[in-house]
């Protein structure tokens, strides 16, 4: 994996140049944002630690810039800002995290390797004739495109990540609507007969099945 550096601190390039060569990464740096971006379109790479204040162009210029050519490649903000205001401008501008100036090198390679682990998450998902798309939003029925809400497109992910196994109103509840307290679980039962309707499949087919008092079950 290729991690691009752009920081104008010698010392940090240094540090975190070493450390990430000994855990087996390669490296490229740049020390202004000028360079960092040219080396951040021009070159193969997989992650950037960026920081915010540099010459020549700004930590979030350069992001800005990164998410205009290239969507997918994770971005990870190092900084001495912290305000609320400053964070919320960061992920606005497309980075990924943001780690505050000073920080443990063990910290920064933990979140390193949570990026990696998520940017290699599978994004084609299917269930039978249906295919899911997470990088683009979008769901076919063989060759047909179906519009979803975002919901709708959650629940069916979910259940297609799950399939094979029983998925109770209570855990969909708090996985994919993020509610950890006692709610009507009956909101499911109405996107899920409003994305069965969509998906053109009725209760008693098996790609999305009702366990009837339980939840739902995915099988291709």
């Amino acid at each position: 994996m290729h991690i691009l550096i752009v920081e104008d601190e010698k010392g940090i390039i240094d540090f975190l140049k070493q450390g990430l060569e000994e855990e087996g990464f390669a490296i490229s740096t740049a020390m202004d944002g000028k360079e960092g971006l040219e080396k951040a379109l021009s070159q193969q790479v997989d992650l950037v630690l960026l920081d915010w204040m540099l010459p020549k162009l700004s930590g979030l210029e350069v992001c800005k810039a990164i998410r205009t050519q290239n969507s997918d490649v994770p971005i990870i903000f190092l900084t001495a800002k912290d305000t609320i205001q400053e964070t919320i401008e960061g992920l606005k501008a497309g980075a990924n995290d943001y780690i505050k100036k000073p920080f443990s090198f063990e910290e920064l390679l933990e979140r390193i390797k949570i990026h990696f682990r998520t940017k290699d998450e599978v994004k084609i998902l299917t269930l039978g004739t249906i295919t899911l798309d997470k990088s683009k939003f979008q769901v076919f029925v063989g060759p047909n495109e179906i519009s979803l809400t975002q919901r709708e497109f959650e629940l069916l992910e979910y259940l297609i990540k799950n399939k094979g196994t029983v998925c109770t109103r209570n855990k969909i509840i708090e996985d994919v609507w993020d509610i950890h307290f006692e709610y009507d679980t009956g909101v499911i039962d109405v996107f899920m007969n409003a994305l069965r309707k969509k998906l053109n499949l009725t209760k008693d087919q098996d790609l999305i099945k009702t366990i009837r008092g339980v939840g739902y079950i995915a099988n291709d």
